[in-house]
């Protein structure tokens, strides 16, 4: 099993996972163009993705989601809430899609989807963990607050991605306006780094092999303070901590 990143941050998101033969996109934020370029980076093709797994309908993680699975000629996941948001900016959308309710697992071939909601300012936005029988890889991006049941979901992976958001300190003394800022904080915005490393921290590690800091904010956090934040939850050096970035993502990492 393994998984990469297209990118990650307020301009674009997208994650693969596979395993044996089965591969899935998780959001695609990025126009079909750009999308097709960093598949290639990672030496994939569109036709190589059997579903595209949709958190939530901010355009930051759907913007080329539908073109891109009309190029891959492969289905849309996503739930009723974030469908019916969907349908109202690209009708036709719905003949794409098909239905999670957020909370019961099912299969792609060789993988098992296990979605989980999450608190963001969304219409029933969910994130995934990803397994495969053998190992369990968990997404949490997009979430205001950490709940208890997100710590149930993410306990045990073998590997973790998880939003870092933001300094706290760096938003607030930064130029993003009151309203903004307020958002980001609030309870349905996005983790700053010690919210995260808290919630790494509560859940059991001692199966992990990889860390991955995600959706950055380019203005707002640095690389140097996610991993720093990170690392102090698992008591480990910070480069082994992983960023996956805006411009480059992530490339492939192995669970084995």
């Amino acid at each position: 099993m393994r998984f990469a990143s297209l990118g990650s941050g307020s301009k674009g998101n997208a994650w693969l996972v596979e395993s044996g033969t089965t591969r899935v996109m998780l959001d695609c934020g990025f126009g079909v163009r750009e999308a097709q370029a960093r598949l290639a980076r990672l030496g994939l093709q569109a036709g190589d993705l059997d579903a595209i797994l949709l958190s939530h309908e901010h355009s930051d993680h759907v913007r080329g989601a539908l073109a891109l699975a009309r190029h891959a000629d492969c289905p849309l996941w996503a739930t009723h809430g974030c469908l019916a948001m969907l349908d109202a900016l690209a009708p036709g959308i719905e003949a794409a899609c098909r239905i999670t309710d957020g909370q019961e697992a099912f299969e792609i071939d060789d993988l098992c989807i296990e979605p989980y909601p999450v608190p963001h300012d969304a219409r029933e936005p969910v994130q995934y963990v990803v397994g495969d029988g053998r190992h369990r890889w968990g997404l949490l991006t997009d979430a205001g607050h950490v709940t208890a049941h997100m710590q149930r979901m993410l306990e045990g992976c073998d590997a973790l991605a998880i939003e870092c958001n933001h300094d706290i300190a760096l938003l607030q003394a930064g130029r993003y306006p009151p309203a903004l800022k307020a958002r980001i904080l609030g309870r349905f915005g996005h983790l700053d780094n010690a919210a995260a490393a808290a919630l790494l921290a509560s859940v059991r590690h001692d199966r992990l092999q990889h860390v991955v800091a995600a959706h950055l904010s380019e203005e707002n956090n640095s690389p140097d303070l996610a991993r720093a934040a990170l690392a102090g939850a698992l008591a480990c050096a910070p480069d082994w901590v992983d960023v996956a970035d805006q411009a480059d993502g992530l490339g492939w990492r192995d669970i084995i």
